[in-house]
């Protein structure tokens, strides 16, 4: 269960002091890529998801962060011994206020790019590079994973129809095709972190897709694959508590940044390059969005073509 009423600041700054003061350079001096990882009592998963992690991702020197969320067991100890860098926080706030901390956590450091990936091993690290693979070639500054492109192992026949609901429900009010918004293993520049707006304690998959389609950064997807979970339980609690409060997210973000992009232009970092219509990319990959638009830095300033959302459509560029 997650914590409210704290003082988050407080509480980040505190890990972040502790953090620093335990790996010194090694924490003020990252490689240029980051893995981050949140987790919440996940003592004998944690060790393996760590140990599985690349030392190398597109030809540069990688790392593995782990945010340890409030963990009453070893979860912790086991990171440490697996090779990560391991940031505790005392109280369990919650996978997105965990993810926030890591990203800044490598931001801060110097990484140039960050990965995330979940704590319990659904996710393959063998397909960290398929997903990096557009950032580096300049096709994208987003990539998610994507079962309906790739494949699942689960059966789960509420969370399968959950998965088309709320894709279909973020592509219609973001006006990008988006076919999973809920997938963990995600590619991204530094950067777009520090840009967009996260808040959210728990569910932040919603808030941060949203964030970034809405700030206009190129959004690509990859075939990817969601293995069962071996080791210990969900976190997410039953599908109905689960689809509510997701529910709650995509909504509220929605809404949030429609508000944002009403009150005036970008509230984060520009980017001069205007981008292409939508076309398939290779191997699988999704452009969103349609046709050249005028663009301030990786947002529009104008409000002019928008479609029924009020954002418009935002493309990753192809070559």
């Amino acid at each position: 269960m997650t914590t409210t009423g704290v003082d988050d600041e407080v509480v980040d700054s505190a890990a972040i002091g502790a953090f620093t003061e335990e790996f010194g350079d090694r924490a003020a001096t990252l490689p240029p890529v980051a893995i981050v990882i949140a987790a919440f009592n996940e003592e004998g998963a944690i060790g393996p998801v760590v140990e599985a992690m690349p030392a190398t991702v597109g030809g540069m020197d990688a790392v593995t962060i782990v945010v340890s969320d409030g963990a009453a067991d070893a979860t912790a100890k086991e990171a440490r011994a697996a090779g990560a860098l391991v940031c505790e926080v005392p109280v369990n706030r919650g996978q997105g206020a965990a993810l926030r901390l890591g990203y800044r956590l490598a931001r801060t450091g110097g990484a140039r790019y960050i990965v995330t990936t979940d704590a319990d091993g659904q996710y393959n690290p063998a397909e960290i590079e398929s997903l990096i693979a557009p950032i580096l070639a300049d096709q994208a500054d987003f990539v998610t994973g994507s079962r309906k492109l790739g494949s699942e192992e689960t059966k789960d026949p509420v969370r399968r129809l959950g998965v088309r609901v709320f894709a279909l429900a973020i592509s219609v009010l973001t006006g990008q095709r988006i076919s999973d918004t809920t997938f963990g293993l995600r590619a991204m520049r530094a950067e777009v972190t520090g840009a967009v707006r996260l808040e959210q304690p728990q569910y932040q998959a919603a808030e941060l897709l949203i964030g970034v389609i809405t700030h206009g950064y190129r959004v690509a997807e990859r075939p990817a694959t969601i293995h069962r979970r071996k080791v210990g339980k969900s976190k997410k609690g039953n599908n109905a508590f689960y689809a509510l409060r997701f529910a709650k997210v995509v909504v509220t973000t929605w809404w949030r940044e429609r508000q944002r992009r009403r009150r005036g232009p970008a509230d984060g970092p520009l980017r001069d390059e205007s981008p292409a219509g939508a076309e398939p990319l290779a191997d699988g990959i999704i452009a969103n969005g349609a046709g050249p638009e005028p663009m301030a830095g990786p947002e529009r300033s104008d409000g002019s073509g928008s479609d029924i959302s009020g954002f418009g459509p935002r493309s990753a560029k192809s070559t």
